[in-house]
């Protein structure tokens, strides 16, 4: 394992709807079962981190549990071998309260800026800048305040 993208990440929750993390990690290890592969448990790990920390997925608290879902950043694709997860692994089909999941993944991103912002760093403000326009359109809220301040942050350090 170690070849899936944020998008195929985000593809094999959405077949679940969302899933819990160490469900995520069963699925990934399946896959690479499925391929002949063995699934190392800090690749895994460091894929889902970085899917989470660029927004492909989305962590929801719910019932004393986080769920990942899709994120805002996501467009959904199914790595080989992923359209028999449903059928191999006994997880069930989990639906999120999408205002609830919006509304944490904007925390979640003006927190961010505020970071980025404060330590100055560029590259982060710019792929906030570009999270805050998926943000816009997937959860169908306005992050222009935070995108205003990332773009005030990004003419600041140019």
């Amino acid at each position: 394992m170690g070849r899936e993208t944020g998008d195929e990440l985000a593809g094999v929750v959405d077949l679940f709807g969302a899933l819990t993390r160490s469900e995520l990690e069963r699925a990934l290890d399946e896959l690479a079962f499925k391929r002949g592969e063995a699934a190392d448990r800090d690749t895994v790990g460091n894929a889902v981190d970085a899917a989470v920390a660029d927004y492909y997925l989305a962590a929801v608290d719910r019932e004393k549990t986080t769920l990942l879902t899709p994120g805002p950043v996501a467009f959904p694709s199914l790595p080989d071998g992923a359209e028999d997860l449903p059928h191999i692994l006994d997880i069930p089909d989990r639906e999120v309260d999408r205002a609830a999941l919006v509304e944490t993944v904007e925390r979640r991103l003006r927190a961010d800026a505020a970071r980025a912002v404060a330590a100055g760093d560029a590259d982060r403000i710019e792929r906030l800048v570009d999270v805050s326009y998926d943000l816009e359109t997937w959860g169908s809220t306005d992050v222009s305040d935070v995108r205003n301040r990332l773009d005030d942050a990004v003419e600041t350090h140019n």
